[in-house]
């Protein structure tokens, strides 16, 4: 709805001053935050800034407009749920999150998103009570003159004077024993086998964003003992991967590993927990942590090749740690780990009462067949 308008400049008007800039335009949302990224030449740039003022202060739209939005949404969520993922990740957060607001997926709730349009008016208040300066962080990246840019965009923000909205989000209690969660695929797809415990949120005056980073490519990355058996030597599983984005409350630390076979999945399991339980008692091979650091952290740097990408990691990790600096923080901290850090992180987080185990079983192309 953000690109619907205002009084000042009505639908399509924006477009067109920010395509005859040759303006890229776009936003995402995470778990945490919404992103709205504008790239594009320094000459628009004044004009950019009142724009993006003026739908922040003045967004309209109407509810015919806001319903056709919506079942676009509706849309959206159907045609992710014909893949497996979306189940997954629906299955897994509705079982490891009891309270918390993560028990539903970026989304939302099927349930939600099918009454959504007839919920214009809860938009409108949405709108005003998280679009406001307190809730808000502005990234400028690029070629530009600092003085001039601040006085434009005091001039343009300045009269922004909605207040901010105070919600206290249920905080997840301990986990205090192993879950369990089965999905029945109804198609045939390779079956798929997940670990994910509990882990701390993403901070920057904490290592354990970076802590978890470095975890996940030490367990199951390229260079594991774990890759090696399961993907390149005995061929049990397709691909391993751990899904680490940063969150602002405490979240998972999913292990997902797709099968070969359904007939791997025991064997899969215990391999996993034998480098978690292996990586808790120690000892760190030292040399492989330096290296995934090293890779880490210039992978990350080599990927801020635009103006465009600094600002998006910048606004990212603002935006779950809570400080302009995060990004900074983070990438120090990827290099400043210890091998005993990451031994008491496993020993205090990668416990099995800390553990929500999910399995997908598909249905098999043929009765006795290989799914």
């Amino acid at each position: 709805m953000m690109f619907k308008g205002t009084k000042a400049n009505p639908e399509g008007q924006r477009e067109r001053i920010l395509g005859g800039f040759g303006f890229d335009d776009n936003a995402f949302t995470t778990d945490d935050i919404t992103v709205y990224q504008v790239y594009g030449p320094t000459a628009g740039l004044e004009k950019l800034i009142a724009l993006e003022a003026d739908r922040f202060q003045n967004l309209e739209y109407s509810e015919p407009a806001f319903q056709t939005e919506a079942l676009a949404v509706l849309g959206e969520y159907h045609k992710n749920a014909a893949g497996p993922d979306l189940k997954l990740e629906e299955s897994l957060v509705k079982t490891a999150f009891t309270r918390h607001t993560y028990q539903h997926t970026t989304l939302g709730f099927y349930e939600d998103i099918q009454a959504m349009p007839k919920a214009y008016a809860y938009s409108r208040s949405f709108f005003e009570r998280w679009y406001t300066p307190a809730n808000t962080t502005l990234f400028i990246v690029g070629d530009f003159n600092d003085a001039q840019v601040v006085s434009q965009v005091t001039k343009a923000y300045g009269g922004w004077q909605r207040q901010p909205t105070s919600v206290i989000i249920p905080t997840e209690p301990p986990q205090t024993k192993q879950r369990t969660v089965h999905v029945d695929w109804p198609q045939p797809t390779q079956p798929r086998h997940v670990l994910a415990w509990h882990t701390p949120a993403a901070r920057a005056d904490t290592p354990d964003a970076a802590i978890q980073s470095i975890l996940a490519e030490y367990l199951v990355g390229d260079t594991s003992p774990a890759y090696k058996e399961l993907v390149l030597e005995k061929q049990y599983v397709e691909s391993l991967n751990v899904y680490t984005t940063p969150h602002r409350d405490p979240y998972l630390f999913p292990i997902d590993a797709t099968l070969q076979d359904e007939k791997f999945r025991a064997d899969v399991d215990a391999v996993l927990r034998r480098e978690v339980t292996a990586l808790s008692g120690g000892p760190v091979d030292a040399v492989r942590l330096k290296a995934i650091q090293d890779h880490l952290r210039y992978g990350l740097l080599m990927d801020l090749e635009t103006p465009r990408d600094v600002a998006i990691d910048l606004a990212l990790y603002a935006g779950v740690m809570g400080r302009p600096d995060a990004l900074a923080s983070y990438l120090k901290q990827l290099g400043s780990v210890t091998p005993q850090q990451l031994t008491l992180f496993a020993r205090k987080y990668l416990e099995d009462k800390n553990l929500t185990v999910l399995t997908l079983t598909p249905k098999a192309v043929a009765a006795g067949g290989t799914p």
